[in-house]
């Protein structure tokens, strides 16, 4: 496999996997599929992963500068926190108020593109994430210091985040029509999964587990990336090998 393609397929594919795991983001553009439709949480989730690509570019070529912003990543591990607790007493709001439809914080006048830049920006969990990932593919020489690489690694990403949304966004329309449209039922469950994120979140906090320490402790995120990524790679040779023997 050409390296600017495999650099691309595994940014995607990383990037794919990581969206789907209950988070703020996802579970933000589910819901506002449902209350706003699909073209509204599909602008959500581009100004979502348009941040995030932006961050990941960020870290490629300045980790060492942003290991340096410890207050930073702490103000916005607070600021996070709020706003999943605002989310989750917002969806309950309208759950106990069925002529509430919509949740008042995902309704804000912001456009929802903007919305989802916003909320992406203040969300500092995919920074740890990401320089774990990209520590390990420059240490495997899949990623290398050129920006054709960077680009490449970057695009992936950004079609992988987008995907993995889109599966929450058409999941979340799925359920609301096996549910009959009952959106009280909808925010009850959506209220719950923020509650527990922001408990999670405060958890971590507490615990001095959050953004900060993973960045601190970069061997702990590393090594189960690591173990990850030899899945990854061997999928990768499962397929090339297939190829050969179709071309043979």
């Amino acid at each position: 496999m050409h390296p600017l393609l495999k650099i691309f397929f595994t940014g995607m594919v990383v990037s794919f996997i990581g969206s789907l795991p209950l988070g703020t983001l996802n579970i933000a553009a589910m819901q506002i599929s449902v209350s706003d439709g699909v073209m509204a949480a599909m602008l959500f989730s581009v100004g979502s992963l348009l941040v995030e690509i932006i961050y990941v570019r960020i870290s490629l070529v300045a980790m060492d500068w942003i290991r340096k912003q410890e207050k930073l990543l702490k103000a916005l591990e607070w600021v996070t926190l709020v706003i999943v607790l605002a989310l989750a007493f917002s969806s309950f709001y309208a759950a106990m108020h069925p002529k509430v439809e919509k949740n008042f914080v995902l309704d804000s006048p912001l456009p929802k593109f903007v919305l989802g830049m916003v909320m992406c920006a203040v969300n500092p969990v995919q920074i740890p994430f990401w320089f774990g990932w990209s520590t390990v593919l420059f240490t495997k020489k899949v990623l290398l210091p050129r920006n054709d690489h960077y680009n490449s690694y970057i695009f992936g990403i950004g079609l992988g985040t987008f995907i993995g949304n889109c599966v929450f966004i058409f999941g979340g329309l799925l359920i609301a029509t096996r549910i009959n449209n009952n959106q009280h039922i909808l925010n009850w469950v959506v209220g719950g999964i923020f509650a527990l994120t922001a408990l999670i979140q405060a958890w971590r906090m507490w615990r001095h587990k959050g953004a900060v320490h993973k960045l601190e402790h970069p061997e702990e995120v590393t090594h189960h990336i690591e173990e990850q990524y030899e899945k990854i790679e061997e999928g990768f040779e499962k397929i090339t090998h297939h190829d050969k023997g179709d071309e043979n």
